[in-house]
């Protein structure tokens, strides 16, 4: 059996279902033959993937914030969900700056509400909580970031997910390990790297800002042109959740931990490399280089790498799409619906294809290893 195949007649909530990353996956879920309650607050641009698929014909649609515990225990006690997959977040470092609080409290605070309405709802078997790459503490080394390596966050953003990932191992060791009478839940962390992909249209990201310039025929702003990002089409971290919530479901002791998710080694690219790229594939747009002229800028981190060992070889999963072909693929979704007024549900099937049919070719099929030991960091 595929891990896809786990997920048909699954109950599953979906926390930010509204989101770009979770519209994408709660789109995947009912195309699985899962039934998906999805519990967020208002899709927060417009446009938004979420509509351009009417997923509200699709699954449960709840409007709620995860700051609200009580309404959030409410929702999981009468779904009666096996498996949580909690993306709701505020996903914004620039906006961090101006809205601290929400930041800390959204996502800190609504990650203790996720893991508190789990430790009272007996159906759970396993939930994936996703944090950020941007959990650890950055120090523009270029060394790749392993999952023991300490947390921490220069900016509001960075440091929630930080705080969020401690919040998560101590709920996992208090509650949810079995011992002692606990309740034995499948509780594992996703630190997923730079994500695009088509149907991105947030404020301050690279692929949605350059789509924008592009439509209104303006040159796009390139703040950081140098900075280096592990940059990974959407898929392969969907994809990675519902393969760690599968295997949390059947061996809930054996990876209930932390997870890196991102793209092999090689696959990292400068600002300015993915922005040549997705305008020579959508076959228009420019850029000018602004980071001399920004001043006092919000400080912002250059570089970040990660090891996806334990991914690799704990749950055998492994990055489907290299950079140049998430750049490629990201383009041509943006360029069929936006540029050829074409059906978004038809361009995210396409690229659901293509990936369902790779990855079982590549991994799914096969047994997971068990981890080698670690002879020690080497520089990449």
């Amino acid at each position: 059996m595929t891990v896809w195949e786990f997920f048909k007649g699954r109950r599953i909530l979906l926390t930010g279902h509204t989101g770009f990353k979770g519209s994408w996956l709660g789109y995947w879920l009912t195309q699985l033959g899962a039934e998906v309650l999805g519990y967020a607050l208002p899709p927060p641009t417009s446009p938004n993937l979420f509509e351009l698929l009417k997923l509200r014909q699709l699954l449960q649609h709840r409007e709620g914030d995860i700051r609200d515990l009580a309404t959030l225990t409410e929702v999981l006690r009468a779904f009666k969900p096996e498996v949580v997959l909690h993306l709701a977040a505020q996903p914004l470092v620039r906006r961090s700056y101006r809205e601290p609080k929400e930041t800390f409290d959204t996502n800190v605070g609504g990650t203790v509400n996720v893991l508190e309405a789990i430790r009272h709802c007996p159906s759970v078997r396993s939930a994936v909580m996703v944090t950020s790459d941007k959990c650890y503490e950055n120090r523009e080394w270029e060394m790749s970031y392993r999952e023991n390596d300490a947390l921490g966050g220069h900016d509001p953003y960075s440091a929630s997910k930080g705080a969020a990932e401690i919040v998560v191992a101590s709920y996992r060791k208090s509650f949810f390990a079995g011992a002692s009478g606990q309740k034995c839940v499948g509780i594992a962390s996703a630190r997923a790297g730079n994500v695009i992909g088509g149907g991105d249209f947030a404020e301050d990201r690279i692929v949605p800002d350059a789509v924008r310039a592009i439509m209104a025929n303006q040159p796009l702003e390139l703040r950081n042109p140098g900075s280096t990002r592990p940059w990974q089409h959407v898929l392969d971290p969907v994809g990675a959740y519902l393969m760690l919530a599968a295997h949390l479901a059947h061996e809930p002791k054996r990876v209930s931990d932390a997870f890196n998710i991102g793209p092999e080694l090689d696959g990292v690219a400068t600002v300015h490399d993915l922005i040549a790229q997705f305008h020579a594939e959508m076959g228009k747009g420019r850029a000018v280089d602004i980071s001399k002229k920004q001043g006092n800028a919000p400080h912002e981190a250059k570089l970040l790498r990660l090891s996806c060992d334990k991914a690799h070889n704990l749950l055998g999963w492994r990055s489907v799409f290299g950079t140049h072909e998430a750049i490629a693929r990201t383009a041509a979704w943006y360029r069929r619906v936006l540029l050829e007024n074409g059906n978004a549900r038809t361009a995210c099937n396409q690229d659901l294809r293509a990936y369902t049919e790779r990855s079982t070719e590549r991994w799914l099929t096969a047994a997971p290893k068990q981890p080698t030991a670690s002879k020690g960091r080497k520089r990449r």
